[in-house]
C-alpha cells in the first residue's frame, strides 16, 4: 500500500445524514472503482452511498455506523466521531465526522498468525515490533524488558513458526498463507 492510498478519507455529515463536506480521499474510497468525475450529482450520490453502505441498520441507537465496509474488493474501516457546536448533542449544529481507512492486512493477520502458531501476547508484541523494523535493543526498550528476553521471544517464535531467521518471521506475518 503506497502512502497516497494509506491516507484516511474524511466525511462530515449532518444529523439528517447529508454530506456536508469530504476530502478527495473519501471520494476516492466511496466511488471506487468508478471515476468521481463521471458522477453528475456527487454530493447526492455520496449521501446515498453513506446511507446505504455505512449506516448500521442493526443498531438500536441512531445514527450508528458500521465498523467495516467493502468498496469493490477492498475492505475499509469506518470510525464515527460526533461533533457539536453547542453543549447539546441533539443541536441542529451537530455533525458526525466519518474517518474511512483502507484495512491493511495487519488488522487481521496478527490474530490469525497468533492463533495458528500459538504466540503469547508478548510474542505477538515482539512480532509486531519486528514488523516495524525495530532492532532487539529497540524492542527491549519499548517493551521494558531486557535484550536477552527479546532474543528469547524471537527464538521461541522461530521454533513455533518453523523458520530460521528474523526476516522469515516477518515473511510469515506479511504472507501468512503457505
Amino acid at each position: 500500500m503506497n502512502a497516497a492510498s494509506a491516507r484516511p478519507g474524511l466525511v462530515v455529515i449532518d444529523v439528517a445524514l447529508n454530506v456536508v463536506a469530504c476530502n478527495a480521499d473519501a471520494i476516492q474510497i466511496l466511488t471506487f472503482p468508478d471515476s468521481p468525475e463521471k458522477i453528475s450529482d456527487l454530493r447526492g450520490w455520496l449521501t446515498r452511498k453513506i446511507r446505504s453502505c455505512l449506516l448500521d441498520r442493526q443498531s438500536a441507537t441512531r445514527p450508528s455506523f458500521v465498523g467495516e465496509f467493502r468498496s469493490a474488493k477492498r475492505m475499509h474501516l469506518c470510525r464515527a466521531f460526533p461533533l457539536t457546536a453547542s453543549t447539546s448533542p441533539s443541536s441542529p449544529d451537530s455533525v458526525v465526522v466519518l474517518m474511512l481507512e483502507r484495512k491493511s492486512p495487519e488488522h487481521f493477520t496478527m490474530k490469525e498468525i497468533s492463533k495458528r502458531f500459538g504466540l503469547t501476547p508478548r510474542e505477538q508484541e515482539t512480532a509486531r515490533l519486528l514488523g516495524e523494523g525495530l532492532t532487539s535493543k529497540e524492542i527491549a526498550t519499548r517493551m521494558n524488558i531486557s535484550h536477552n528476553t527479546v532474543n528469547s521471544f524471537v527464538r521461541l517464535m522461530m521454533v513455533k513458526m518453523n523458520v530460521s531467521s528474523r526476516s522469515a518471521i516477518i515473511g510469515k506475518i506479511v504472507a501468512p498463507k503457505e
